[in-house]
């Protein structure tokens, strides 16, 4: 169960900063959290929802973790604009006794964008192999 304030590294920025959310909202199995001392107009947000479909073997439980951010553009430097990435976790949890599978496959993607090959560091600068396939719309 996630705190009501995220700030101990659970969030941290591209240079590896630590950034500071607090809880804002919870309805059902969905929670919202903010940066805080977000500017009002600049919205930084965290967002965790679940949803369970089906039953017995064919029941699947759909997790969403999704980032929002909202800067000045850069182009012309007034126009709001928002940037959002996100994770979406669809496990078969009728099927399966343990999430084991499921957290090798959570690994298999974080690691992906973390790191470019070379090392076993964590890079949190967004210049890992898969985060540099994501920015750029490479291949």
């Amino acid at each position: 169960m996630l705190s009501n304030t995220l700030n101990t590294n659970e969030v941290k920025n591209s240079s590896g900063t630590e950034q500071e959310f607090t809880h804002l909202i919870q309805e059902g199995r969905a929670r919202v959290f903010a940066l805080i001392n977000e500017p009002p107009a600049l919205e930084h947000r965290l967002s965790v929802k679940h949803a369970e479909t089906g039953s017995g073997l064919n029941r699947r439980r759909r997790s969403v973790i999704r980032f929002d951010k909202t800067v000045i553009s850069t182009v012309d430097s007034v126009t709001p604009i928002t940037t959002s990435v996100y994770m979406v976790a669809d496990i078969p949890v009728g099927g399966l006794l343990a999430m084991t599978e499921p957290a090798n496959v959570i690994a298999n993607l974080l690691s992906f964008c973390a790191n470019n090959g070379s090392s076993t560091a964590i890079l949190y600068d967004g210049t890992g192999t898969g985060a540099s396939l994501l920015l750029s719309g490479g291949l």
